[in-house]
Formats: C-alpha cells, structure tokens, sequence
C-alpha cells in the first residue's frame, strides 16, 4: 500500500536545494532520562567528596522500581538510596499515578570497585598528563553558525520546547503537566555548498504527560500559547507549518510505569539531534577519565572555537583513543568546505592540534571536569547550554592569534 499522498506532498514538492531535517527531545521525565539524571546524581555525590572518584554507574527503573549498578571506586560516602530518591523528587515523580513514588518506590544497589587491571592501566600511580583513556572508542563534536549557540536550529527549537514544559509545570502555569513528555521538530533547511540554512519550520510534534482532567482542547490550546509560540521565533512559522500536539489523544500513564527506563538510550538527544556523528558511547553515570564523555566534551569546545572564531561555518571533529594510552590515536576534521580566509581542513587541523592538549588528563584540568557538575547535564542536551560557566566546553577558546 502507498503512503497517502497528502503526506508526500510537502515533501516531494520542496524548492530545489531544499531539504527537510528532524531532531527530537525528550523531557526529564523520560524512564531513559530520569536514568541519565539517578546515573549522574550519583556521579556527582561521589565528586562532590572525592573529585578523583572512578565512577561508571547503569541506571533501569520499571514500575515501583530503581535500580543502580556498576563499578565505583571512591574515599566519598554516599547514601546511594538517598540519591536516587532525591532525583525522581526533583524530577516531580512524587506518586504511583504520575510514574513512580520517590518515597515508597524500592531501590536496589549492586555497586562493585573498579576492576584493579583497568585502574592500573588507566591512572594508578600516574600524573594527570600521563592519564590513559578509561577504554576505546571514536567521539565527535559538531557546531554550525545556524543559531547564537552554534547548534542545529532543529535540535536547539525541540530541546527548548521540552525545557519549556518543565518550567510551566514546576511553576505552576500548566498545573495539569506531568513530568514525561517528548517533543520533536523538522525544519526546511536551504543547502548552500557546505552551508545549511534554516528556512521555516515544517512541523511540530508534542506529546506531554498530563493530568486526567486536562482535556485535548485544553492541551493544545495551552501547548500552541505557552510553549510553541514563546519558544519557537515567528520568522520560523507560516500558515503551512504542521502542529502535532498530543496526537494519541491521551498520555496519562507516563514514566517507568508506561516503559521501562535504560542510562545511556538517547545519546542523540544528548548531542546534535541527529547532525554530525556520534560514536555510540553514552555519557552518563561516566566520572571524566570515560573519553566517551570527556573527549566528546573536548570535541565540541574544538567545534564551537572554531566556528566562533570564524575559522568556518560548519565544523565536524572525530578523536579516537585506546585504553590506557593517553595521546588520541587520530584527530580528524570536516568543515563541509565551509573553511574560511583560504584556509583549508587541513590547516585547521593543525590549529587544533597546536591549541588543544586531547589527552584524557589534559581534557579534565583544562575544562576542570572533575566537579560536581553532571546531574543538569543529564537532560536538556549536554551542548548548547550558555549561560552556565558549569558548561566549560560551551566557552570557545580564544584563537584570534592563529588569524
């Protein structure tokens, strides 16, 4: 059977060089999120008294259940229980109805210590510098002029919708907002050579936990004049731009009671929405000697430099690493053709490599990774996030001397 052709029809009929592009969002409510949030709590409880904890801790919950689990290594004493409570209260998750009872839900704790093999080729007995990577694995770090903070316009509009839910929900506006939710937004983009160029927004999707009384009037009613029309900007928005707003009509069971939550299952959320690359590795429940983290940390600090700095529009940075060896295997760098001032990759390759120390230790000194600082990453995007000095690798670093 053919799809029908009212849906096709906005997408076959686009102007030449045109494209449409997707991102999604979950809110912090999420089963997966509410995991990236218990799993990086619990990395922050243990920096918070010990900034050279070894921390890599799983996170699942289903109805009535958390539970946590990996491989801690730390002098801090934690009362791990106490930490997972704490987030699905501040999350909201407060009674049965809503997903999960922050008070009478049960906990599980199965923590065990770094295995010693893994510590001794990664950091015992070493100086920072000298700090080999906690495994292997490729990570990547991306930036586009497109928008003020140098992300994916589709990205950066399905994020802040879903921080917009969670503003009006705890301050009361929206009082009939529940804590799941999801949000995702395609936007028409104009392809220029390497460049590419948001045009409008083609459509917009929310699907919002909610109390039982709200009904779908209400709902999109609310949702069209408190969260899409603050949020998204006006020059984005035409009489031919879709709205999905609750479509299944009813979404009152929502957190681990509606689906089973996993750290580490929205890790394009977590980055670009879907630009760029990524190379596979989650980043939370990591304490900073996980390259997974903090070289795609360090990748995206390259990223926004570079852009910011003028050097070119659009930028994409891969680094590579072994367990146990601190300098990176490859760096490799992809401007779209998009490089600046005749400047060409291979030029800004080694303005890079001349700017930025990539080895593991170097990565946490330089952008001071070894805070307590992860539980805030750990929904709404862990780039893009001005603002918050937190956010180190969000501050471009200063190359107006390689000009």
């Amino acid at each position: 059977q053919q799809m029908s052709s009212g849906y096709l029809t906005p997408i076959i009929q686009l102007p030449p060089g045109h494209f449409l592009y997707s991102s999604e969002s979950v809110n912090e409510g999420h089963p997966d999120k509410l995991c990236d949030q218990i799993s990086d709590a619990v990395v922050d409880a243990c920096l918070a008294q010990d900034p050279n904890s070894k921390v890599a801790c799983e996170s699942c919950a289903k109805t009535n259940l958390v539970m946590i689990f990996g491989e801690i290594t730390t002098s801090a004493v934690v009362n791990y229980e106490e930490v997972v409570r704490n987030t699905l209260r501040q999350i909201g998750y407060d009674s049965d109805e809503k997903g999960i009872d922050c008070n009478s839900c049960e906990v599980k704790v199965v923590l065990e210590q770094q295995d010693r093999e893994i510590a001794d080729a990664v950091h015992r007995n070493k100086a920072i510098e000298d700090i080999g990577a906690g495994d292997q694995g490729l990570m990547f770090g991306y930036a586009t002029n497109e928008t003020p903070e140098c992300m994916p316009l589709s990205h950066k509009l399905a994020t802040h919708l879903g921080m917009r839910l969670r503003d009006l929900r705890k301050n009361g506006t929206l009082a009939w907002l529940r804590p799941d939710g999801k949000t995702q937004v395609t936007v028409e983009y104009r392809k220029e050579g390497g460049l590419v160029i948001p045009v409008r927004v083609h459509t917009i999707l929310i699907s919002t936990q909610h109390e039982p009384y709200a009904t779908n009037d209400q709902i999109r009613s609310d949702l069209m004049q408190h969260v899409i029309i603050p949020v998204v900007p006006a020059q984005y928005l035409d009489e031919r731009t879709i709205y999905h707003l609750n479509p299944s009509n009813s979404f009152t069971t929502g957190g681990p009671k509606g689906d089973a939550g996993l750290t580490g299952r929205k890790i394009i959320i977590d980055t670009y929405g879907g630009w760029g690359h990524h190379g596979g590795g989650a980043f939370s429940g990591k304490d900073p000697t996980k390259v997974d983290r903090s070289a795609a940390y360090a990748a995206r600090w390259i990223a926004k430099s570079l852009v910011k700095g003028g050097f070119c529009d659009r930028v994409n940075i891969q680094v590579s690493y072994s367990i146990g060896i601190a300098y990176p295997l490859s760096v490799t760098l992809d401007s779209y053709g998009t490089a600046r001032d005749g400047k060409t990759d291979e030029d800004l390759l080694h303005i890079v490599l001349r700017n930025f120390d990539l080895r593991p230790g170097c990565i946490i000194r330089d952008l001071r990774l070894n805070r307590p600082i992860y539980q805030k990453t750990a929904s709404y995007g862990h780039f893009g996030r001005e603002g918050d000095s937190d956010f180190s690798w969000e501050i471009p670093k200063d190359l107006s001397h390689e000009k």
